[in-house]
């Protein structure tokens, strides 16, 4: 119990400042990240399916939820959070939890690249304190700003900010090297905080925040505003089960003990509702604040409870102090946050895992921070599985192999191929135009096709498969087919490739045995071309 409280306390104390800047960061305010880590942080403890995983607000949720705030305004971000939790929840109780396996990691990464530099660039109007329009693209406003920073007549306030920004960028990168458990992100905050009531900086401040968490209060809802923010619930939704299983999957490797995936979905599905019941944001588990959790000793799920439990009593017992927050110094939290998001070991990995890693994960970023979250995932899942049928069609492949055993005269007029890989919609018309070529430029008489080493087959390849035979035979070659694997055999029946055989003893299991009997025919069909009948010597 002593070290789950200790490493809640930590995780409290690291999680109070991002709680802040990333309600700021969606546009609901600081209030709404401190009640979303107390009340989603308890609730997914307690319900979830890891006994280590901490949730509440994160920077991907607050890029998400950023431009619904401009389209739609504060207030239907609880509904968004209750109708998303209900998804999540749903998704659970439907055993949904293992989907977050089919991701390629080149996604996750291009994802998560993507996402620390719409974090960073979303602060950029705040670090030099210019206030511009919301609801435009985040490279858009980003640019905006910092045009308009040349524009302003006195630019001391920029550069308070500034210097603001860059103290807690730097004490957040410096303290973690003096020693790994310091709460870096806290110190660099309350610093530059005391810095700016005793100088008497003009910067803005996080201003009031409430004594005490709000009363419980379901939001209104009408057929019509469920349906107009159906969409945006749905995006809410499948990037908090994506992040929240990830996180997991992340806390099972540092812990050895498996996650709950399912649970996982139904407590994080919970936390969210009871989030937008509160007044809070939708939540999801954070990898960042995990690590920090496990590396400080936790073991069951009494720490993150506990780190909800330090953020309620900042809520009831220090608003004040919290107040007086400058909002340049939540801007510098973030941006050190991001940079920490992807480290370049990462990036080196990725791109030294081949060129179509380093394309699916170059695609998912760009499209992350241009167009949309689950946008990205969607397109870099499609490259990915554009490049995987890429490979699987170069890896399908087919060998004329020479006939086993001592050479018989004769034996170049019978082709042997072996067809290996994948006979699918991708590679099956390469492979059999090879093989009926090389079988009517080779004068062959009859063809062995030896299936045993098709890994794949679908219904193209099968029916590929037919029409070769057809054509072969057509041409007078008599074709025998050998080790048609069992999972094979009914698809090439379903599509009559087998009907196309000339003899149903054409189909064998033993390569002996169909050698054997494509000498047969060649020599029945040799003493047929010969004259008066007479047999060729053999």
């Amino acid at each position: 119990m002593r070290a789950d409280l200790v490493a809640g306390v930590t995780v409290g104390v690291v999680a109070l400042p991002l709680a802040l800047a990333f309600g700021a960061s969606a546009g609901v305010g600081p209030a709404a990240g401190m009640v979303t880590a107390v009340v989603a942080g308890v609730a997914a403890a307690v319900f979830g399916g890891s006994n280590v995983q901490v949730s509440g607000p994160t920077g991907a949720m607050a890029v998400v939820l950023a431009p619904i705030v401009a389209a739609h305004g504060t207030a239907a971000i609880a509904l968004v959070s209750v109708l998303a939790g209900l998804i999540v929840l749903v998704s659970g109780l439907l055993r949904l939890g293992r989907v977050v396996t089919l991701l390629p990691w080149p996604v996750v990464e291009g994802f998560t690249l993507g996402i620390a530099a719409i974090i960073a660039l979303q602060q950029i109007p705040t670090a030099v304190a210019i206030s511009v329009e919301t609801g435009r693209g985040t490279l858009l406003t980003a640019a905006d700003a910092v045009r308009r920073v040349f524009m302003v007549a006195d630019l001391a306030p920029t550069l308070w900010t500034l210097g603001t920004v860059a103290v807690v960028i730097v004490v957040m990168f410096l303290l973690p090297r003096l020693h790994a458990s310091i709460p870096a992100s806290l110190i660099a905050v309350a610093a530059v905080t005391v810095l700016a009531e005793v100088l008497g900086v003009p910067i803005a401040r996080i201003g009031g925040l409430p004594s005490s968490l709000p009363l419980p209060a379901f939001p209104a809802a009408d057929i019509g505003t469920v349906r107009d923010l159906s969409g945006a619930a749905l995006a809410v939704a499948a990037l908090a089960a994506i992040e929240s299983l990830l996180s997991a999957r992340v806390a099972a490797s540092m812990t050895r003990v498996p996650c709950q995936p399912d649970r996982e979905l139904v407590g994080q599905g919970l936390a969210s509702i009871v989030s937008g019941i509160f007044g809070g944001m939708p939540a999801t588990g954070a990898i960042a604040r995990t690590a920090v959790n496990v590396r400080s000793g936790a073991r069951t799920r009494l720490a993150a409870i506990a780190h909800s439990l330090v953020i309620l009593a900042v809520i009831y017992l220090a608003t004040g102090p919290v107040s007086r927050i400058p909002l340049a110094a939540l801007a510098g939290v973030l941006i050190a946050t991001s940079l920490r998001m992807l480290p370049v070991a990462t990036v080196r990995a990725v791109f030294g895992a081949g060129r179509g890693a380093a394309l699916t994960f170059t695609v998912t970023a760009v499209v992350t921070i241009s167009l949309d979250l689950v946008q990205a995932i969607e397109i870099g899942l499609l490259v990915s599985a554009v490049l995987a049928l890429w490979h699987l069609a170069r890896a399908a492949a087919v060998h004329r192999e020479p006939l086993p055993g001592p050479a018989r005269t004769g034996d170049e007029r019978i082709a042997l191929f072996r067809l290996e890989g994948a006979m699918f919609f991708g590679a099956a018309d390469r492979v059999f135009s090879t093989i009926a070529g090389r079988a009517d430029v080779d004068g062959v008489d009859v063809v062995i096709l030896r299936l045993s080493g098709v890994g794949m087959l679908d219904s193209t390849g099968a029916r590929g498969l037919g029409e070769l035979i057809e054509n072969l035979e057509s041409a007078g070659k008599t074709v025998l087919v050998k080790g048609v694997q069992n999972q094979h055999r009914r698809i090439l029946d379903g599509v009559g490739a087998i009907d196309a055989l000339r003899h149903h003893t054409h189909l064998l299991d033993d390569l002996d045995t169909a050698v054997t009997h494509a000498r047969s025919h060649l020599l029945a069909r040799t003493e047929k071309e010969l004259p008066d009948g007479r047999a060729r010597p053999r």
